[in-house]
């Protein structure tokens, strides 16, 4: 099996219908490719466009940034190639992966759900045998992704992502296109969530998913442990 993970950023800048910024939230990518590139797994990043990913300005607030999140942020690597040169899924060659992973900020409810390439991407590495990941608004990317049957992906697993109640308390239920929980379960997931931004990850099978930004690391461990068998 590879040991290369396939990260998923968004493009998207700002909220629909607003000059309010949005774009990747930093640590949910920093947070895992820590520990993944610490245990020798090499990382590529992708976005529906590929080239410049903005950052979601909120998310550079100390609550939210580590020390091991900076170092992979001021790093010359993650700089270039995840945010001024990210891939287009049409440079990615599926059978590279062990694993991909979409990372959030509100910005992928935009982007993410129903990209044909991304979905492609999911779909040949989940068939392959690869693991399907996500953390909190990343799960958007999941949603929709069908398997050569047209079955949802998600239809029957139980996965996890950022909640209706954290929704409110971000103060964005007004401006977000849809809820997580609403279109996994019309998908027929089985949406489970913990207290609002405490950390939660689950797996089930080939998917690892995150409740928030908070559960980055979370999944990066389920990610590892599942690697090594």
């Amino acid at each position: 099996m590879t040991s290369k993970i396939l990260v998923v950023l968004t493009n998207t800048t700002h909220y629909a219908g607003t000059h309010d910024a949005t774009g990747l939230w930093l640590g949910e990518a920093t947070e895992f490719v820590a520990p993944l590139q610490a245990a020798g797994y090499a990382i590529d990043y992708v976005s529906p466009r590929g080239g410049f990913v903005p950052l979601d300005p909120r998310s550079m607030g100390a609550r939210y940034t580590t020390a091991a999140s900076m170092r992979v942020y001021e790093s010359a690597d993650f700089q270039y190639r995840a945010l001024t040169a990210s891939l287009a899924p049409s440079q990615v060659d599926p059978h590279d992966y062990a694993a991909i992973y979409f990372t959030g900020g509100h910005g992928v409810m935009w982007d993410f759900p129903d990209d044909p390439a991304l979905q492609n991407l999911t779909r040949q590495i989940y068939h392959q045998g690869g693991l399907v990941t996500s953390v909190c608004h990343g799960v958007a990317g999941l949603l929709n992704v069908t398997d050569d049957a047209g079955h949802y992906l998600i239809a029957g697993k139980t996965i996890t992502g950022f909640t209706h109640t954290e929704e409110l308390l971000a103060g964005k239920r007004r401006v977000v296109p849809f809820l997580n929980r609403q279109v996994a379960e019309a998908h027929g997931a089985n949406f489970r969530q913990r207290r609002a931004y405490r950390e939660y990850a689950v797996q089930d099978g080939q998917l690892i998913t995150g409740q928030n930004p908070f559960s980055a690391t979370a999944v990066a461990r389920l990610v590892l442990a599942a690697l090594a068998k």
